[in-house]
Parts: structure tokens; C-alpha cells; sequence
């Protein structure tokens, strides 16, 4: 029978219930007040989304050009040490990059071709197996002509797989950028091949987000050459093995830096802003992990006297001279910094180097004021619906019409109760969603009280009429509500931003409209019913 409940089954229907107001609760509360409360009290809240509380809006692509070139270029100096470095080394001529996006040199001599195939075939670079296809995916082709000619060149599955690794791993990088800034729950996810969008909800300061995000951060450290001259290398071209920089000073001052960095920024473990305890500066003080430790130990040993450049993105941001060898595995980078420029560089440093440049496509600032604005529209629209409908499910259906009504509060109460729990981000499309779902729960009660009435018609008593009534109802309500979870689980998957928080609001509300609208009420009404004993339904 419909309206019979075991007491297991009272219990956990009160239990839902009640862990629904519990998890609603909070976000009747300030942070503070929430922060204060003991730690086995559910204290999760809503996080509002960019639409309802102001923020920024980023979606970045990644330079691919920027990245082949940097790339190609990483495989020009793979391939100078595949040649030279193991005996007999091989000659070549004419080593670079072309236009064409493609590497390319001549041996000298054709006679050693075999042998010149043997140690470049690992250049190729496999990155994965297609178990399914058996074939091998490969970065790089690489052809040697009868003339010694050699051409390595990008292959169109290689490319794609490490664009997807590198927006991957920008991903994490900007994660953990972000993260320090403080924002509150920032979103960043991938959209299509190589592009990453970027919410920072409640940020006052984009320009600072945008800054920190695009920078590469990419930090080397360099040897200066002190024995060139820095401005001939300025109207003609530095010297073999060195590179021209510029530093970050206004004007500008160029350095003269060998090409091969001594450290970088993978050997560092940990930075840091502070002040300098002699100037009360801002500085950023580093410190390197084992590794780099004993590489800086025996540069500094080395090079006393010599200025020492770190570069940041082929720019010197400072330059001191080695007074004495480092041995602590430590250093500190002075400059022109602000309290704000000092903590930003400590935060790049920390988080990591992108591994490409990243260029924005799209920028949106949201103010808080139009947060607000939307927030007094969504809850206008939210009130007037609910009003509507319980007036109306009063008017059509009395006393059951009161009891879908606090069944459809209940539901209310249950998707704030599971958006707090799964700490799921709140947008307009989702309180649209919210909206949607009060209309789609009296509906169930609609299709029950609609059943039960017939069945009264038919001259059935009371009891046997509701349970008719909710078991007949029941296989069409399910019907109903799977099809539009399909519905919302394409368009989560499919969807993007706002999109997406329509179906998980959607989502939310439908599971809890099956409790609510079928369990729920029946629930109340089977109470009703224990304790009047009618023998005519008001309905």
C-alpha cells in the first residue's frame, strides 16, 4: 500500500528533511559569523557566481606561434647536442628555424647519414600509444636527403596533443596563481582545444588578475658578460653564445647575458615578499630546492666579482654582483618594487611558469552594482512565482493544495540545503533553474490530485483513492522528470559557464522534486489521514 511508511522509512524521509535546513542555514549568516561556529557544524554557503556578485571575466587562447617557436627552438639546441656531443662528432651547416615552421641543416659529410638517423630518431619525441589504432603518436617527422639535407617538422597529431598538454598545465598554473590572490571560489576551466576561461567572482582589482595571469613567468638566471661591448652588440649583434636584454629600470638598461641560463626557475622551492632589513624596502627573497642549492653554491664560488642577471620573461629585473659565494641555497631580488608589485612577483614565482604565452580573446567586468541588481531580480521573479503557484495549487485543490505547498517549501529548502553541500556556484541561469523547478514540482502534485480526484469519480473511498492516485501518478511523474535530467546531464556536458549552471540547478531540483512532490506529500498526507480518518476526500 502507497500510504503505509515502515518507521525506518519515517525516520529517513525526517532525516533529508531535517539535513536540509541544516545545510541551508548558513547562508542566513555573515562568513564571520559562520567562521566562528564550531567545526562539526555544517558551515558551507552558497557561492554566488560572477553574474550576481560582480567580478572578472577572462577567456584566454594559447600563441600557438609563440609556443612553436619556442619549441622549435628547444630542438635546435637538442639536436646541436645529439651532433656534437658524442664522438666522432657529426658537421653540419646552416642549423635554424625557418618560415616554414620547420627545422633544418645540411651534413657535411653524406657518407655519415646512417649514422646522423641513429642519434636523432629520438627526436622524434613519442608521446603516446593509440592502443585501438596501434600506431604511435610522435611530436616531430624528420626526413634526411640523399644530400644530407635534414628537415624536422611538426606532425598534426603532435601538435594537438601537446597544445591540449600545455593548456593543461596553464590550467594548474593559473589555479594556483589565483588561488593566492584570494578570490572566492574562482572557476577556471578548458573551453575547446586551447582555450581557458577564467571567473574571478568578487575581485575589485581585473587589472591585477590579468597581469598576473598573462605573465609568463618563465625566470632564468644568467652570467653577465662584462668583457663585451654592450653597445656595439646594440648596432650590430651580440657575440657568439650571448643574448641582449633589457632591464625593467625607466630607461631601460641593456645587458649583454650568456645564452645558456646557469639556473631557472624550476630549481626554485620557495619565494617569498619581505623588506630589506637595511633599507626597509620591499624585496623578494627565494630560496632553491636541493638541486638548485648546489648549482648556485658553485656558480657564486666560481664567478665572485661577476654581476649575475635575473631574468623574468628576457627581462633583467636585477643584476648584483657576486660579492661572496652563496652557499644557504638562498637569494633576494631587489628593485623598484611596491608592497603590492613585491607580493605579485612572490606569488609567480611560487605558483610556476606558464608553459606558453596566453593571449586574451574575450574580457567582461562585472560590478558589483549589476550583482545586486540581478540578485533583486532573481529573488522579485523567484517570490512572485512561488506566490503564484501556491495561491493557485490553494484555490484549485484546498487542504491538499496546502500540503503541496509545504512540500514545495521543503524542496526549496532541500536545493539551497544540496547547492551549500556540494559547494555549487549560484548564477542568474540558476536561479532561472530554481524558478523552473517550483513550477515543475506542483506539477507532480497536479498530475496526483488530478489522478485521485478521477478515482473519487469512480466512486472509490477515501484511503483507496489516494493510494490510487499516487501509484498511478508515479510511473508518469518518473517518466516526466527522467527525461528532463537527460536533458540537464547534455546540457552540463555540452554547455559552458551559465549553461552549465542552469543544469546543475536544474539537476539539483529535479532529484528533490521527486522526494518532495511524490514522497514528501504522500508522507503528510498519509499523517493526515492516520489522524482524521475522513470519509470524503476535500479535494
Amino acid at each position: 500500500m502507497m500510504l503505509y511508511f515502515a518507521r525506518w522509512k519515517v525516520v529517513s524521509i525526517l532525516l533529508v528533511v531535517f539535513a536540509g535546513f541544516i545545510f541551508t542555514i548558513p547562508n542566513f549568516f555573515t562568513r564571520d559569523e559562520v567562521a566562528s561556529w564550531p567545526d562539526w557544524v555544517p558551515g558551507r554557503q552558497l557561492v554566488l557566481g560572477l553574474d550576481l556578485q560582480g567580478g572578472a571575466y577572462l577567456l584566454y587562447e594559447v600563441d600557438r606561434g609563440s609556443y612553436e617557436e619556442k619549441r622549435l627552438q628547444a630542438l635546435v639546441g637538442d639536436i646541436r647536442t645529439s651532433l656534437r656531443q658524442s664522438e666522432p662528432r657529426i658537421g653540419y651547416t646552416g642549423l635554424g628555424v625557418k618560415n616554414d615552421k620547420t627545422v633544418q641543416f645540411r651534413l657535411r659529410d653524406t657518407g655519415r647519414i646512417d649514422e646522423a638517423r641513429a642519434r636523432l630518431k629520438d627526436l622524434v619525441n613519442p608521446l603516446d600509444a593509440s592502443l585501438f589504432a596501434g600506431t604511435q603518436i610522435n611530436e616531430f617527422s624528420f626526413t634526411i636527403a640523399d644530400d644530407g639535407l635534414v628537415r624536422f617538422s611538426f606532425t598534426d597529431e603532435g601538435l594537438a596533443q601537446r597544445i591540449r598538454s600545455v593548456v593543461d598545465q596553464s590550467i594548474e598554473v593559473i589555479r594556483r596563481r589565483v588561488d593566492q590572490l584570494g578570490t572566492t571560489e574562482p572557476s577556471i576551466q578548458r573551453q575547446g582545444e586551447d582555450r581557458i576561461l577564467v571567473e574571478a567572482p568578487g575581485l575589485d582589482d581585473p587589472e591585477r588578475l590579468k597581469t598576473l595571469i598573462g605573465q609568463t613567468a618563465q625566470m632564468t638566471f644568467h652570467l653577465v658578460d662584462s668583457n663585451a661591448n654592450v653597445q656595439q652588440a646594440i648596432q650590430t649583434r651580440p657575440p657568439a653564445g650571448d643574448l641582449l636584454v633589457y632591464s625593467t629600470d625607466d630607461p631601460p638598461v641593456p645587458y649583454l647575458i650568456d645564452e645558456t641560463p646557469l639556473l631557472t626557475g624550476e630549481d626554485l622551492q620557495d619565494s617569498q615578499a619581505t623588506f630589506d632589513q637595511r633599507s626597509n624596502q620591499p624585496v623578494v627573497t627565494f630560496r632553491f630546492n636541493t638541486s638548485g642549492a648546489r648549482k648556485f653554491a658553485k656558480v657564486t664560488q666560481q664567478n665572485v666579482g661577476r654581476p649575475f642577471a635575473i631574468v623574468l620573461d628576457n627581462e633583467v629585473i636585477s643584476a648584483p654582483v657576486i660579492r661572496e659565494p652563496i652557499l644557504g641555497g638562498s637569494g633576494q631580488i631587489s628593485g623598484n618594487f611596491t608592497v603590492q608589485s613585491a607580493n605579485d612577483l612572490a606569488i609567480l614565482l611560487r605558483a610556476g611558469a606558464l608553459p606558453a604565452k596566453l593571449t586574451i580573446v574575450e574580457e567582461r567586468t562585472v560590478g558589483p552594482g549589476l550583482g545586486a541588481d540581478s540578485i533583486e531580480a532573481g529573488k522579485i521573479a523567484s517570490l512572485v512565482g512561488i506566490v503564484a503557484v501556491a495561491v493557485f495549487m490553494i484555490l484549485a485543490y484546498g487542504l491538499f493544495g496546502i500540503i503541496a505547498d509545504i512540500a514545495l517549501f521543503v524542496n526549496m529548502v532541500l536545493i539551497f540545503g544540496a547547492l551549500s553541500f556540494l559547494g555549487a556556484t549560484l548564477t542568474l541561469p540558476g536561479i532561472a533553474g530554481i524558478v523552473l523547478t517550483v513550477g515543475m514540482a506542483v506539477d507532480a502534485n497536479v498530475l496526483i490530485y488530478e489522478r485521485v480526484r478521477e478515482e473519487v469519480r469512480n466512486g472509490r473511498s477515501a484511503v483507496s483513492a489516494l493510494d490510487a492516485g499516487f501509484s498511478r501518478a508515479l510511473g508518469t511523474i518518473l517518466d516526466a522528470n527522467i527525461t528532463t535530467l537527460i536533458a540537464a546531464v547534455i546540457l552540463f556536458y555540452l554547455g559552458s559557464g551559465p549553461i552549465r549552471g542552469f543544469a546543475v540547478t536544474l539537476a539539483i531540483g529535479i532529484v528533490t522534486t521527486v522526494f518532495s512532490a511524490f514522497t514528501f506529500t504522500r508522507f503528510l498526507v498519509s499523517m493526515w489521514l492516520r489522524n482524521r480518518r475522513p470519509s470524503k476526500l476535500p479535494i
